[in-house]
């Protein structure tokens, strides 16, 4: 039965609260997980000086990739990126930008398909210092070219917000939002990315308003998570998006508590597909067990059966600020999420159900703000993260303990 199907066939409203942050702060300290963190050298890439500003890194066909940015001592940025086929020996990949805003640019999110990556970035500027995005493509000799855009593609009057790409069996997908609510950027190769805006069931409505932070492929097509806030209602209820080809979308709203919720990452764990992101006070999962298995035909969307729980909460993410999970990655069986509150950028690791989460210790501390980041990539091997405290970035390699 197609992925698809089962999301649309119904949901289970039981949740349950087995949260981290329930635990007493001595227990968790006491079951944090401690890896052996080594930082790794990332060469300065062709160009001017600047100090490493770094954002986002996955795996991709047996290589590694971190992306972001080199920052001068003026207020000037330039894209960059790096390659490691082991986690340890890095090199700068060739970038080609092709536009003044491409440029300047901050690299921060990067996806893979088919061994190779596709790479979103932007600079502000303009009259109104809006960020002027522009997405990256990868050549078969390793660079990333810039991809040419007309600038209301990404911008304009109706933008709001471009947030991740994930490449798939049929392409590649941006995830984001516009004035008409959750918003998909499709392309069949990276080259050319079409805007859907305003589909029916994506974009807003009169029973709800909607956002989009992540896209996910799966095996009939692709997931894409947000939130959705109903009008007179101040809080927002997690929702996830499927769709056979990008264009049309089936509404999945996921359980909720009562509490201002919203899906920020999406992740695939063997047969789980996990939904990450914020649980009023706390951070908060939702997980869809094997999802290729059989149900019954597509459903309107409420209605009864199985499909997606709420599983633990975890963290602090706090009131009355920002809080999200910033990345997500898989460790073999294993669950890695980055997160970022008030109390700063933190890391968690859980099993694939996602009711049992630990805290990671970070190799360096990062606090909250918005000049800093922490990311997260990972194999079955070994782990990378990168870390941005606002006055200096770097790279770390680790392998973590099997156990926790």
């Amino acid at each position: 039965m197609p992925i698809g199907r089962r999301f649309v066939a119904g949901l289970v409203a039981s949740v349950l609260l087995i949260a981290g942050c329930e635990r007493p702060a001595a227990d968790q300290a006491q079951h944090q997980v401690r890896p052996d963190w080594r930082a790794v050298t990332l060469p300065m890439p062709a160009g001017p000086d600047g100090r490493p500003m770094l954002r986002d890194a996955v795996t991709c066909a047996g290589r590694w990739y971190v992306v972001g940015a080199i920052g001068g001592i003026d207020g000037a940025t330039r894209p960059a990126a790096w390659t490691s086929a082991d986690a340890r020996n890095w090199s700068a990949v060739r970038l080609v930008p092709s536009s003044y805003y491409g440029e300047r640019a901050i690299l921060y999110a990067v996806g893979c398909r088919h061994g190779r990556i596709a790479v979103i970035g932007a600079k502000a500027g303009g009259a109104h210092g809006n960020p002027r995005v522009r997405t990256w493509r990868q050549l078969p000799d390793g660079a990333l070219v810039e991809v040419s855009a007309a600038f209301e593609l990404y911008g304009g009057p109706a933008a709001v917000n471009v947030s991740r790409v994930a490449g798939g069996p049929d392409g590649w997908l941006i995830a984001g939002g516009r004035e008409s609510g959750a918003a998909v950027w499709r392309s069949p190769d990276g080259a050319d990315f079409q805007l859907v805006e305003n589909a029916p069931r994506l974009a807003s409505d009169v029973e709800l308003r909607t956002s989009a932070t992540d896209a996910l492929a799966v095996a009939d097509g692709w997931l894409v998570g947000g939130s959705g806030r109903a009008p007179g209602r101040p809080d927002h209820d997690p929702f996830v998006w499927w769709s056979p080809d990008g264009l049309t979308w089936d509404r999945i709203s996921l359980p909720a508590s009562g509490s201002d919720e919203a899906v920020h990452r999406l992740l695939r764990v063997g047969d789980v597909v996990l939904a990450l992101g914020s649980r009023g006070a706390t951070f908060g999962t939702w997980r869809l067990a094997d999802p290729t298995a059989g149900g019954g035909p597509a459903v309107p969307d409420g209605a009864a059966g199985e499909g997606w729980r709420a599983a633990a909460g975890f963290g602090v993410a706090g009131a009355g600020m920002i809080a999200g999970v910033e990345a997500v990655a898989t460790y073999g069986d294993r669950v890695l999420a980055a997160t970022v509150a008030a109390e700063g950028h933190r890391l968690w690791m859980s099993d694939a159900t996602a009711d049992r989460w630990s805290p990671v210790a970070l190799p360096v501390a990062v606090p909250a703000g918005g000049d800093t980041a922490a990311s997260i990539a990972a194999t079955s091997g070994q782990v990378v993260m990168v870390t941005d405290d606002g006055r200096e970035s770097r790279a770390w390699q680790a392998r973590l303990s099997s156990t926790f």
